[in-house]
């Protein structure tokens, strides 16, 4: 069975006074791009099975915005972690999950999608490391139960910048 990993960068947030990072909401373009990020995932990707999000206020409201039905689990640890922890995240999840969403923040979801392509001088992966902006999307494919995925045994086959 392919899997499928789906790693999206929050939307564009505002940056109110008094309001720490973990508390930050999004701004109105991050709304409507996150609403078209979602709109893209349903019309172009396979159907979500489970999602993973960061427990920061705009990751939230970035998933909200998809519309995205699938069941949630909220994780404290997606908040700053690096490519490994993201990994090692993804590597737990359920057999039954065929496509995963992870819903964070950059560094972490650039770093990872690079670490986990195989494929790193197609052009997805080009134009993905020259700028992963907010509410943008990789989609990796992987020929691997969960658990095995490991960094460069994925395929990079879309990177979208919804907008």
């Amino acid at each position: 069975m392919v899997r499928t990993l789906i790693l999206m960068r929050h939307g564009k947030s505002a940056y109110p006074d008094g309001v720490g990072d973990h508390e930050r909401p999004l701004a109105p373009r991050g709304q409507r791009e996150a609403g078209l990020a979602g709109q893209w995932l349903r019309e172009t990707q396979p159907p979500i099975d489970a999602v993973r999000c960061s427990t920061a206020t705009r990751t939230r409201q970035t998933l909200a915005a998809t519309a995205i039905s699938a069941p949630v689990v909220y994780e404290s640890s997606i908040y700053e972690a690096s490519p490994s922890a993201l990994i090692e995240l993804v590597q737990l999840s359920d057999d039954d999950v065929s496509t995963l969403l992870v819903v964070g923040h950059a560094p972490g979801m650039p770093w990872t999608a690079w670490e986990l392509a195989g494929n790193r001088d197609s052009a997805q992966a080009v134009e993905l490391s020259r700028k992963f902006p907010t509410s943008a999307l990789a989609v990796l494919e992987f020929d691997r139960p969960w658990a095995d995925i490991d960094p460069g045994t994925g395929e990079l086959v879309r990177f979208h910048i919804p907008r």
